[in-house]
């Protein structure tokens, strides 16, 4: 097996790990100097083994000297839950490291470095521009310190949230609606402001065709100040309710990084919407289009700090696709190479 074939596959193995979370998803194969595949592994989660470790326990003492571990992010060097996999890999006597994308972490990084200074020929790169996108929404936490936050609205064609008495439901049909709630299934919270549990009374919970809830739930999050009735339907929530008491929103998005979330999905209305778009704090936008219009003034998105054209903030198209009579946008920010380290400018 080349070594391109074996990173393939070790990111076909990273795909087994949990995709929330604190944890990357890693994947690895250990190979033979002829190229026969000796042991692969995975991450399964935070505390267990990482997938290096986890290749080299299913190899007899001595059955990785000379060998070549491939491994999609670089190995890590540092003592937390589990001991580093740099030290694992050379205590095993591999020759050789092939690894896709560096390991930002301020910490756990610089293992490629341990690992050379060891006598380990080290090769990074290797399909790197797979793994960034596969490894995305990890990468924008490691990197930025915050998580990797995706903004969501649905809308007439004609950029309406609501109709002029402040009706939504619903502008989308039950194709578009059933996606938002997988996306909302795929993330570790869902984010709303208080103006949005007070006109909606939304459960912000992940639903199935039939109403009933998903394995997952994302924890549900409120930004604002003002108060929440008692009986509101967030409080029946499967997930306890995180109150971020403040319209700062780098001091939200920053409690949410210390919580440990990974994806924040934000389906809070225009008001919060906006202001995520204007305080440069969206990687990536899921946009749903109706074939509607409705006119008036309740826009999808309201004022986000563009005073002249030349300040626009242009989007990166990733994908559109029809669901039922709706389409879905998802969107990145222009400016940057790939959606995974999206900042706005």
């Amino acid at each position: 097996m080349t070594r391109e074939a074996a990173m393939r596959t070790a990111l076909e193995l990273a795909a087994n790990g949990p995709a929330t979370g604190v944890n990357p998803r890693v994947g690895c194969v250990i190979l033979a100097a002829d190229g026969r595949v000796l042991a692969e592994g995975w991450h399964r989660g935070a505390g267990t083994s990482h997938a290096e470790v986890d290749a080299l326990s299913q190899l007899p003492e001595g059955g990785a000297q000379g060998a070549t571990a491939v491994v999609t992010l670089e190995p890590c060097n540092h003592w937390g839950l589990t001991g580093p996999c740099s030290e694992a890999l050379i205590a095993a006597g591999v020759a050789e490291v092939v690894y896709g994308v560096d390991d930002p972490g301020r910490n756990s990084g610089g293992g490629a470095e341990r690992l050379r200074q060891a006598g380990v020929v080290v090769t990074g790169g290797v399909l790197a521009a797979e793994i960034e996108e596969f490894l995305g929404d990890w990468l924008t936490a490691a990197r930025l310190g915050r998580p990797h936050i995706t903004v969501k609205w649905a809308s007439s064609l004609d950029g309406r949230a609501a109709a002029v008495d402040g009706t939504s439901k619903w502008i989308t049909g039950a194709a578009a609606r059933q996606r938002v709630h997988e996306q909302r299934e795929a993330s570790d919270a869902i984010v709303v402001g208080t103006g949005t549990v007070l006109a909606d009374d939304p459960s912000l919970t992940a639903r199935g065709d039939a109403g009933e809830l998903l394995a997952t739930q994302p924890t549900p999050v409120v930004v604002g100040t003002r108060a929440i009735p008692n009986d509101a339907a967030v409080f029946r929530h499967p997930r306890p309710v995180v109150f971020e008491g403040t319209h700062d929103l780098e001091a939200v998005v920053a409690d949410l990084h210390q919580r440990g979330y990974r994806r924040v999905y934000v389906e809070g209305g225009p008001t919060l919407a906006s202001a995520f778009v204007a305080a440069g704090l969206v990687d990536e936008y899921a946009i749903y289009l109706a074939p509607t219009l409705i006119g008036g003034p309740r826009l999808a998105l309201g004022e986000i700090g563009v005073g002249t054209i030349g300040e626009q903030r242009r989007l990166r198209i990733l994908g559109v696709e029809q669901l039922g009579g709706d389409l879905y946008v998802r969107a990145v920010p222009a400016a940057t190479s790939s959606p995974d380290s999206a900042q706005e400018g």
